[in-house]
């Protein structure tokens, strides 16, 4: 594995995103990007950050070399001019972008900026995963940016794009969430024997990833116990940080959190050493139990596979049955290196590491060393996920879960 940080020159025009308003989430318009060349010549990961209240975490495009020539794009992200001026300084040595591919069709987060990112590319092709949908209004794809004349949906039979002699792709979308599904699209490039997944796996590491450390205020605040508290700057921190915004991410609301009331939170607020609008004024409503780092390493073990807490309550106990099949599928193929979207990458893990990640769909789940028996995430941790299942299930706002298979 090589590894090629990129941070270009430092120049916050590069870093601007004018239509950050489409999706306002931290850091808004201006935002960074970091290419690392995660296999040599052929697959590049382009990092972003992307959060709400501070709680941040890298979003990530892959790009692969095409063996005839040119890139395939998987999952873009903003396509600011650092980002792009990085796409292309590869454009210059490997070829054009080919493919474009919108791998879900419910992640927004990764919808927002294919339209805009495929204007920077106008004789790529886009791909997009089937059954598109928005909310409140189901719009046509054009309305939602997407070039028309060029976007195409990603038939179920992967050996029908020109990209089958290189890439095999598995869809899961028969999850009903009532609005609309949920999908993704898992690909596998067969050269590198290399998964490229959205949000269905993901591995935490025990450091703040390079690109949320380049902006280290969200880590600091975090690192806070109460809102008087002056935060060094230093990697203890920055993990203490780190650790606490991965639980949010994850859980919401992990059981180690207490939250005061908020008489007690403006007292507080008066205390605190800093009150601007990027302090939240001093507002701090947060109050960790002095135990809350075992919620921590039970979540990362030791760099394993598994399924978010949000899908695991929330989305893929809606079709078990199917989830396992495309699992399956997925678990077929001779990887040896997967890339999700989020956290960590790239993870080196095999088929059955993948496939065990998801047993906590099974009655009895398959055995294994990685399997969801064998590091069991804490039930209390899951307290208000499923508070929130059961009052989208009463409300009738998505379909109950399903039965494990």
């Amino acid at each position: 594995m090589v590894r090629d940080e990129i941070l270009g020159q430092i120049n916050p025009r590069d870093w601007s995103w004018f239509y950050w308003f489409t999706l306002p989430l931290y850091p808004y318009g201006k935002r960074r990007t970091l290419r690392q060349e995660v296999i040599k010549d052929t697959i590049w990961t382009f990092d972003q950050m992307q959060g709400i209240f501070y709680v941040v975490v890298p979003i990530r495009m892959t790009v692969v070399k095409l063996e005839q020539g040119g890139l395939l794009v998987y999952a873009p992200v903003a396509p600011t001019p650092e980002c792009i001026r990085l796409v292309k300084e590869l454009v210059a040595e490997h070829g054009d972008v080919k493919y474009i591919i919108l791998p879900t069709i419910s992640g927004l987060e990764h919808k927002v900026f294919v339209g805009p990112f495929a204007r920077c590319f106008p004789q790529a092709q886009v791909y997009v995963a089937p059954n598109q949908w928005s909310f409140p209004l189901n719009l046509p794809l054009s309305w939602l940016g997407l070039p028309s004349r060029r976007t195409h949906i990603l038939p179920e039979d992967s050996s029908q794009v020109p990209f089958a002699d290189e890439f095999d792709y598995a869809i899961l979308d028969t999850i009903d969430l009532g609005p609309g599904k949920f999908a993704e699209v898992a690909f596998f490039h067969k050269r590198s024997h290399t998964l490229l997944v959205t949000d269905s796996i993901v591995s935490v590491p025990a450091d703040p990833p390079a690109i949320v450390q380049l902006d280290p205020y969200p880590l600091l605040f975090h690192a806070k116990d109460q809102a008087s508290d002056i935060v060094a700057d230093n990697q203890a921190n920055r993990r203490k940080g780190w650790e606490r915004i991965t639980l949010f991410a994850l859980y919401f609301r992990p059981s180690a959190l207490d939250v005061p009331s908020w008489v007690d939170v403006f007292k507080e607020a008066l205390k605190a050493p800093e009150r601007s609008y990027r302090a939240y004024f001093g507002l701090f409503p947060f109050k960790w139990q002095p135990d809350w780092e075992r919620s921590f390493t039970a979540l990362r073990g030791d760099g394993r596979l598994f399924v978010a807490p949000v899908l695991q309550t929330l989305i893929l106990n809606r079709a078990p049955k199917e989830t396992i099949n495309w699992a399956d599928k997925v678990a077929s193929w001779g990887f040896h290196w997967i890339i999700p979207c989020h956290f960590d990458a790239p993870i080196k893990a095999e088929p059955h590491q993948f496939r065990q990640a998801f047993s906590f769909l099974e009655k009895q789940p398959t055995a294994g060393v990685f399997s969801s028996s064998s590091y069991p995430l804490p039930t209390k941790d899951f307290q208000l996920l499923q508070e929130i299942d059961s009052g989208l299930s009463k409300t009738r706002i998505v379909p109950p879960a399903k039965e494990q298979v």
